[in-house]
């Protein structure tokens, strides 16, 4: 056999067994119902809490806000209605630009023990919560319209609900119109999320 002979068949080898290591190497995590419902179940576990956006304790609402429409002053004396936090007199400094800071009255709002339940730290910020999400089903999904291929998709899904008892509250209701709606929508009301395919499977964005 020439030199020629040998190098084809070497080069054959070759590219057999690229072909036979690519076979067994990892392989790219389809888009179908098993995957994205594993991947919703692995989402929710660890971002399906329902929060409201109180991250820093304890919240002081001056009293010069007091019976107006500001969240805060709406908000806060619901949670007190239903024994989340308790309210006492305070005053703080208040500093303004290009002014001397002065000295207002405050109504500041803290955790009781029973609200501080629903407080859930977290390694970044931790947040007031009222329920946790987990997955009904997977309703369907779509690429990403501004992705080029089928590595990005929406998912669109249904889901349970596990919410705190004074979230049927019709105080607290009012106060908190959106976390009402997702409480009210559970299993009918369709949210979606981004996810990413990666090498190890699909991975939620925008978190």
């Amino acid at each position: 056999m020439n030199n020629e002979k040998i190098s084809t068949v070497l080069g054959a080898v070759a590219l057999a067994v690229l072909a036979l290591l690519a076979a067994c190497g990892p392989q790219q995590p389809e888009a179908n119902l098993q995957n994205l419902t594993a991947a919703m179940n692995a989402y929710l576990a660890k971002k399906g809490d329902l929060c409201l956006g109180k991250t820093q304790w304890p919240i002081d609402v001056p009293q010069r806000e007091a019976g107006t429409r500001s969240r805060n002053a709406v908000q806060m004396p619901v949670l007190e209605h239903v024994g989340l936090v308790s309210a006492s007199a305070a005053k703080v400094q208040d500093a303004k630009e290009s002014q001397q800071p002065t000295e207002i009255a405050v109504t500041r709002y803290a955790l009781t023990e029973e609200g501080k339940k629903y407080f859930h730290a977290r390694e970044t910020q931790g947040d007031f919560c009222a329920a946790h999400l987990t997955l009904d089903k997977v309703v369907g999904w779509e690429a990403r319209k501004d992705e080029k291929d089928a590595s990005a998709v929406v998912v669109t899904y249904t889901y349970k609900i596990d919410a705190a008892p004074w979230t049927g509250d019709a105080d607290v209701q009012k106060a908190f119109p959106m976390m009402d709606r997702v409480v009210r929508g559970a299993g009918t009301m369709q949210l979606k999320q981004n996810f990413k395919r990666t090498q190890t499977g699909w991975v939620p964005e925008g978190v």
